[in-house]
């Protein structure tokens, strides 16, 4: 006996992408291709960035903080620093790569031009700013800082300042450049430019091609209020007078490593060493000293290593900064004035190695040592404008940390692996009803996490004089 119902009914279609598909796609040699595509992108996670600069109100702070006189007729102030910047987040560091982003209708949507200007227009415009641009592009970093730990809920009382410097060897006759430091091409001009930055979120707070007082000074003033502790590292290129007494007036607890002096050298040799079981030394010691030119005695601590036979010639290779040699032992000297024992000094100031990281990510992938010309005004404000660019990768990780991440589990994506994961998107711009929109691919494999940042970032708003956070958990020490 047959069951019409059952032996008549149609079976139900597989669920799923072989459903949709039910062979793989074969490209090869005789694939046809067109260029008849419009629209499309390969930068589609741009969109992020636009809308967090959109929301927190870049546009009104390059107007109403750059003072600049000139007349651009391509495109307003605004659109070039913005092109620069975006440019320069995307990883075309040197102004005639802006070349191969003349039509991008990523970017030239969010600038609302048809297309971008020729590079010798993005020149002249740098070329025609005061060196006190610099300076406004740090205040605008400040002010957008500010309003990126309101709304990402940044609550941090206690801040960490690393502070280095790098070596950017220069080939012609850039202003400022001189023979000094350089273990990679010895005898050469270089700039050596100092950065500071936040260890806790890794975000550049300031830097300069200047002294040192004066680069110090610029830190504590960029800090957002809600900091109160500010503990500060640095490599011995600060042990100076200077650095010392800038820290100590802005009330900070600071550890500096200390350079090799005959002084020094005798205080050493007549410390009372004891055995250090909390590192890697051999011995451990400290000292009251009051080095030439100083104000007053500090505290000094130091470690003690058995020398070790020399395992390569004279010259192979540049001297460690925080070591330095006698006859019988090798050494790790520091000056701090943080009431703690040897220990948790030197395990604190080991940390600092991850801004070594920092400033390789922004010499390599934000731009940061392609200077663009001989002059030294235009070269320091490409400087900020590039450190912008990086800082924005370190904003977008704020607002997309997890609701309940606690400090030490913050994580840091590089800008390199941000541009992998979220930058480099194949995307579609469309236009319907007067409507444009961008259609990305459903195989996107951070599709959860692109819409949570999204979300969070389009709900971003100000409350009076400050921003509403969109997290509802904030972020502690």
């Amino acid at each position: 006996m047959n069951n019409n119902r059952k032996d008549n009914e149609k079976k139900r279609a597989t669920q799923g992408v072989d459903a949709v598909r039910s062979e793989p796609l074969k490209i090869g040699a005789s694939t046809p291709y067109d260029f008849t595509g419009r629209n499309l992108t390969a930068y589609g996670g741009l969109l992020p960035v636009a809308t967090m600069l959109e929301k927190l109100g870049f546009q009104q702070l390059v107007e109403e903080t750059l003072t600049i006189r000139r007349v651009t007729r391509v495109m307003p102030v605004y659109q070039f620093v913005l092109a620069i910047v975006l440019a320069l987040y995307i990883g075309f560091a040197r102004l005639n790569h802006l070349r191969f982003l003349e039509r991008e209708p990523m970017l030239t949507g969010i600038l609302k031009v048809m297309r971008l200007p020729p590079q010798s227009t993005f020149w002249r415009f740098l070329a025609s700013l005061h060196l006190s641009v610099a300076g406004q592009i740090l205040k605008i970093q400040r002010l957008l800082r500010q309003r990126v730990w309101e709304s990402a809920h940044v609550q941090l009382k206690a801040v960490t300042l690393d502070t280095d410097t790098t070596v950017h060897t220069v080939f012609g006759g850039q202003m400022g450049g001189r023979r000094s430091y350089n273990p990679k091409n010895r005898g050469k001009k270089s700039f050596q430019p100092i950065l500071t930055f936040l260890a806790e979120t890794r975000e550049y707070i300031a830097g300069e091609l200047v002294q040192i007082a004066r680069h110090l000074e610029s830190v504590f003033a960029s800090l957002p209020p809600e900091v109160e502790i500010l503990y500060a590292r640095a490599d011995s290129g600060f042990y100076c007078a200077e650095a010392v007494e800038a820290y100590q007036k802005a009330g900070v607890q600071f550890i500096i490593a200390a350079r090799k002096t005959s002084r020094l050298i005798d205080e050493l040799k007549a410390a009372e060493w004891k055995r250090s079981p909390r590192t890697d030394a051999e011995a451990q010691c400290e000292f009251v000293y009051q080095p030439e030119g100083w104000d007053k005695a500090y505290r000094f601590i130091a470690l003690r290593y058995k020398k070790k036979p020399p395992q390569a010639g004279p010259g192979d290779g540049p001297e460690q900064y925080q070591l330095f040699d006698t006859p019988q032992y090798s050494y790790r000297v520091f000056v701090t004035n943080i009431r703690d024992t040897i220990g948790s000094l030197v395990w604190f100031y080991n940390q600092r190695a991850r801004a070594e990281n920092l400033i390789k990510e922004a010499n390599n992938d934000a731009g940061l040592a392609a200077h663009p010309s001989a002059r030294w005004a235009m070269n320091c404000i490409h400087f900020q404008l590039a450190m912008l660019a990086y800082n924005l990768n370190c904003w977008l990780m704020l607002f997309n940390r997890e609701e309940e991440a606690k400090l030490d589990a913050l994580q840091h994506t590089t800008l390199a692996t941000t541009r992998l994961k979220f930058l480099f998107l194949a995307a579609k711009i469309w236009r319907h009803a007067g409507r444009v929109g961008v259609s990305y691919s459903d195989h996107f494999a951070e599709k959860g996490v692109f819409e949570r940042l999204m979300n969070r970032l389009r709900t971003v708003a100000a409350a009076g004089n400050s921003f509403a956070p969109v997290i509802a958990t904030p972020l502690l020490c």
